[in-house]
């Protein structure tokens, strides 16, 4: 039953992000923040069509805690849900990500649309330059960021280690960083088509200013607090 309730989801997403995709093309000279206010409508849509489709919601602790600014925003990474429902819960956001995922036909278009920060992580001193000098334009622009700091999606229960460029971009903006756990590969595993009931439990915390930590003290402050978060949902 899982399996054709999760094929349900999938039937749901593709049609929907095709339609949505090809719609926002015809926006591409349009400001980013039409764009993004458009094409969010399709993470919208998934989050909703889980409820529906697999009976999985999504519980926001802390939500008085997300800035009106633009911030970092660093999170566990353990599936897809997260950036999807992340559009749903923060404000215009972008993102840092591989640069394979623009290869994909149609998702990867829209994304495109959505000026991430593309590296290639073949590279990495490049790729960190690069994070750090495009994550900063991105926040003088008025555009948040998130950053998966672990690199990849992780199993449910295991933490990896974060990298540091996310707390870079924080340094040299001058921007706060919002720290988020999450616990959605429980519900949404990590390479997994079939996805389980439940309640994901987002929780934001405190804004923590990047003015008086270096780059590794603020990366090591965000994973302590997320490694309690992860103890007190298990």
């Amino acid at each position: 039953m899982l399996f054709l309730r999760s094929l349900l989801y999938f039937i749901g997403s593709i049609i929907s992000l095709i339609v949505i995709t090809l719609c926002g093309l015809f926006l591409v000279i349009l400001p980013y923040s039409y764009r993004q206010k458009f094409l969010s409508n399709w993470a919208i849509f998934c989050i909703w069509w889980l409820k529906i489709s697999l009976n999985i919601t999504t519980d926001v602790k802390g939500s008085e805690n997300i800035n009106s600014s633009p911030s970092v925003i660093i999170s566990n990474h353990q599936s897809t849900w997260e950036t999807l429902a992340f559009q749903t819960i923060f404000p215009a956001h972008t993102w840092v990500l591989k640069q394979e995922l623009l290869w994909l036909p149609v998702f990867g278009w829209s994304l495109a649309l959505l000026k991430p920060i593309v590296i290639n992580r073949g590279d990495k001193l490049n790729a960190i330059k690069k994070v750090i000098k495009q994550g900063s334009e991105r926040l003088s622009q008025g555009i948040s960021v998130v950053v998966f700091p672990e690199g990849t999606r992780q199993t449910y229960k295991h933490l990896g280690d974060y990298q540091n460029g996310a707390a870079a971009i924080a340094k040299k903006s001058g921007h706060d960083i919002i720290p988020v756990y999450h616990n959605a590969g429980k519900f949404w595993p990590k390479g997994s088509f079939i996805k389980k009931p439940g309640v994901i439990t987002v929780v934001i915390g405190k804004a923590i200013s990047s003015s008086s930590l270096t780059s590794s003290e603020l990366t090591k402050e965000v994973r302590n607090w997320t490694l309690e978060q992860e103890k007190k949902l298990l």
